[in-house]
């Protein structure tokens, strides 16, 4: 599922454009030792202080006594439910998630997902998504990004507060939907989204290819118009939020 450790090794040690830590706290959230420890090497040697748990309820523990700069946290932990229900009302200082989930349990995940707080990497794990997820929730948290924490990619930047974005200096005029597409775009960037979760984030369920289409066509005119293309189609697959190859 994750690969055995001398290639997770080799894999960070031997390519340097690997986005690294620089020893922020991590706390791994893991039921299975053998996953745990490897996350923990893995991590280690990417530049990351670590602590390691294999429960919901130890790590609410942690999380009360330590301030953590982001948890990993196996979507697969069997009382993951209390680490969202019962952290909520105890824990002060919340960092945030990275789950690692595979594709068949996604749909359970999406509600709790949010920009800049909470993100997934899908099993079998690649290292460089991983770490690479990982440093753009550790940059969203960070103290220096915008002082106004709006989301933002380039010239592109939404407000989360009064649901408004621009591109720019030209304001855009989108529905609700649109809205919710944008902000889901944008919080994975260069990450191709599937139909059906695009569908499942700004319904909360399923629709026809049909509707998604027509939405992202909509969406696309008034991002994509007088300025570089951010929004792509992957043929097959799906959406994605980005500058295309060969853009300034």
């Amino acid at each position: 599922m994750y690969g055995d450790a001398s290639e997770t090794t080799s894999s960070v040690s031997g390519k340097p454009s690997l986005a690294r830590g620089a020893g922020q706290h991590v706390l791994v959230v893991a039921g299975e030792p053998d996953i745990a420890e490897l996350l923990a090497t893995t991590l280690e040697l990417a530049g990351y202080r670590i602590t390691l748990t294999g429960a919901a309820v130890e790590a609410l523990v942690h999380l009360d006594a330590l301030r953590f700069d982001l948890l990993v946290v196996d979507a697969d932990l069997p009382d993951l439910a209390g680490l969202g229900e019962a952290g909520r009302p105890v824990v002060v200082h919340r960092p945030p998630v990275l789950y690692l989930t595979a594709c068949d349990s996604l749909g359970r995940l999406l509600p709790e997902l949010g920009l800049g707080e909470k993100d997934y990497v899908t099993k079998p794990l690649r290292v460089a998504e991983m770490l690479t997820r990982m440093q753009l929730l550790l940059r969203a948290a960070s103290p220096g990004r915008r002082p106004d924490h709006a989301p933002a990619y380039g010239d592109l930047v939404l407000d989360d507060t009064l649901c408004r974005a621009r591109r720019g200096a030209r304001g855009l005029d989108l529905t609700p939907a649109e809205y919710r597409l944008l902000r889901h775009l944008l919080g994975n960037a260069h990450r191709v989204l599937s139909k059906e979760q695009i569908s499942r984030y700004v319904w909360g369920d399923f629709r026809g290819d049909n509707a998604i289409e027509q939405l992202v066509s909509r969406l696309r005119r008034k991002v994509d118009r007088d300025a570089p293309a951010l929004i792509h189609t992957r043929r097959g697959f799906g959406y994605w939020l980005g500058k295309a190859d060969g853009d300034g």
